[in-house]
C-alpha cells in the first residue's frame, strides 16, 4: 500500500474513532468574521458545520485553504458550510489582505488562542471539527484535511 493510500486510510480510522468520542449535545458558537457578519452555529442547524481552527503563519493550515475553500462551495447552498476561526494575533486588515489573496470566500472570524474551545481541545493547527446537522461534534481532526475525505465522512455517517 502506497504511503497516500495509508496515510488516507489512517484519516479515516481516525475519524470514525473520533466520531465514537462525539459530544451528544448541540454546542453553540457565535462570532463576528472580518467583514463584521455576525455568525452564529444555530443558524445553520440542518447543514453539516466544518469548523477550521487556523493561523496564517502554519503551513498545513494554509495548504488545505483550497480543499476547504472547495468542498464549501460545492456544499454550501445544500448540506454543509465551512467556517474558519483564525486563532492568532495578527491585525484585521492583515488577515482580510491574507484572505483575500489565497480566494478565501468561507466566513473567517478572529478567535483568541485557546486549548479549550467550544468544540473540544485544539492541541495543534489546523485543527477541524464536523458538527452534524443537530450541531453535535461528529468529528475531530488535526491535521490537514481534503474535501473528498470530509465528504467520505458525511457520506457514511448519513449512511446510518
Amino acid at each position: 500500500m502506497n504511503l497516500v493510500k495509508s496515510a488516507t486510510l489512517w484519516l479515516g480510522v481516525c475519524l470514525v474513532v473520533l466520531q465514537s468520542l462525539a459530544q451528544a449535545e448541540p454546542v453553540e458558537f457565535s462570532g463576528v468574521d472580518i467583514n463584521g457578519t455576525e455568525y452564529r452555529l444555530s443558524d445553520y442547524r440542518g447543514k453539516w458545520v466544518l469548523v477550521n481552527y487556523w493561523a496564517t503563519w502554519c503551513m498545513p493550515c494554509v495548504k488545505e485553504l483550497p480543499e476547504l475553500e472547495a468542498f464549501h462551495n460545492k456544499h454550501k447552498e445544500s448540506k454543509a458550510v465551512v467556517l474558519g476561526l483564525n486563532m492568532e494575533s495578527i491585525k484585521l486588515e492583515k488577515l482580510q489582505s491574507f484572505v483575500k489573496d489565497k480566494s478565501v470566500t468561507y466566513p473567517i472570524v478572529q478567535v483568541k488562542m485557546a486549548v479549550n474551545t467550544p468544540f473540544g481541545t485544539v492541541f495543534g493547527m489546523p485543527t477541524s471539527f464536523l458538527l452534524n446537522p443537530a450541531g453535535e461534534v461528529a468529528a475531530r481532526e488535526v491535521g490537514v484535511l481534503t474535501a473528498k475525505l470530509v465528504e467520505d465522512f458525511i457520506a457514511k455517517a448519513e449512511e446510518k
